[in-house]
């Protein structure tokens, strides 16, 4: 949680930028749903105001779709990794090592315990 909170302050102050799929918002409903039922409408809500850019399109739902398919890993997942893909300066910055290990070799994703 603290690093995923360093990286939301350099978000903040400008040190990082935003991209996010079409579909992270929802995903994120669904987390903070299921560990913070209380809060969640809260929460979202926050998230939502911070008015995160989105990039969609064709090129990215193909990509993910053949990341998908060539890692073997679920569509959703692999819209963040399309969309890290489609800018030659993009990251993606993930906890999930599991999709990490598959995905390495695809580039532009690090984990966020290694993110400087």
């Amino acid at each position: 949680m603290r690093l995923a909170l360093a990286l939301l302050e350099h978000v903040r102050e400008g040190r990082a930028a935003v991209l996010q799929p079409p579909h992270w918002l929802a995903e994120v409903g669904a987390v903070v749903s299921r560990l913070e039922p209380k809060r969640a409408r809260e929460l979202i809500g926050l998230l939502y105001a911070l008015e995160f850019p989105v990039s969609e399109g064709l090129e990215v739902y193909q990509r993910a779709c053949g990341l998908a398919v060539a890692l073997k890993q679920h569509v959703f997942d692999t819209l963040y990794h399309a969309v890290a893909l489609s800018r030659a300066d993009g990251m993606l910055v993930t906890a999930d090592e599991r999709y990490y290990r598959h995905a390495s070799a695809a580039g532009q994703v690090t984990l966020l315990r290694d993110y400087r």
